[in-house]
């Protein structure tokens, strides 16, 4: 069975310590956590058993016209100046290692399926597991697990890789999507697949 990890909004408004949350609960979790190394480590592993590697991202143009006004979860970011395409504030980690070939996904809403290209791109690829992680696990990790499955693919989520904006809400979040997927470590998670 083929698979791909998804490397889940690790961009730098929301993890980067010079961003916007770097000061922020959640900036203190994914440092407190070491998400970013971690997932340096785990992007590497998963190209070395030969899986695809996707980059997911929030994105919107310019004037925002993607944005919902009413959303409790974006309609501040036109305000503040986030997630704006083309900005620092929107590009993944420089971190995190990208290859030409990566799947590259920007979406306008919390789960990677919505309105995006994603699962074009992955029948294509016939792929069968999505190994997942990133921020937040209470968003789009959530969402990325539970669209998944529904979708049929085998799901695996990289507990060690993910942060929330506290440890409790994680916790909660990991518990609550472990119906829908398997949840593993980073170092013992077999990636498998071949591209």
């Amino acid at each position: 069975m083929k698979s791909i990890y998804l490397v889940l909004d690790m961009q730098n408004d929301l993890v980067h310590g010079e961003g916007p949350n770097g000061a922020s609960p959640l900036g203190e979790q994914v440092r407190a956590r070491g998400i970013i190394a971690r997932t340096v480590s785990a992007i590497e592993r998963a190209r070395q058993a030969g899986a695809f590697v996707g980059f997911v991202r929030v994105g919107f143009s310019s004037d925002y016209r993607e944005c919902p006004p009413g959303s409790p979860v974006f309609s501040g970011a036109p305000k503040a100046g986030l997630f704006k395409l083309g900005s620092w504030g929107c590009d993944i980690h420089p971190e995190l290692p990208q290859q030409t070939g990566d799947i590259q996904i920007v979406k306008h809403r919390v789960s990677p399926f919505y309105a995006t290209p994603l699962m074009l791109q992955l029948r294509t690829l016939g792929i069968g597991r999505i190994v997942c992680s990133g921020v937040t696990t209470q968003a789009v990790v959530q969402a990325t697990v539970r669209d998944a499955h529904d979708r049929d693919f085998d799901v695996v989520v990289l507990e060690d890789c993910c942060a929330a904006h506290s440890a409790e809400e994680h916790r909660n979040s990991i518990a609550s999507i472990g119906r829908f997927c398997r949840v593993e470590q980073s170092d013992a998670v077999d990636f498998g697949g071949t591209p």
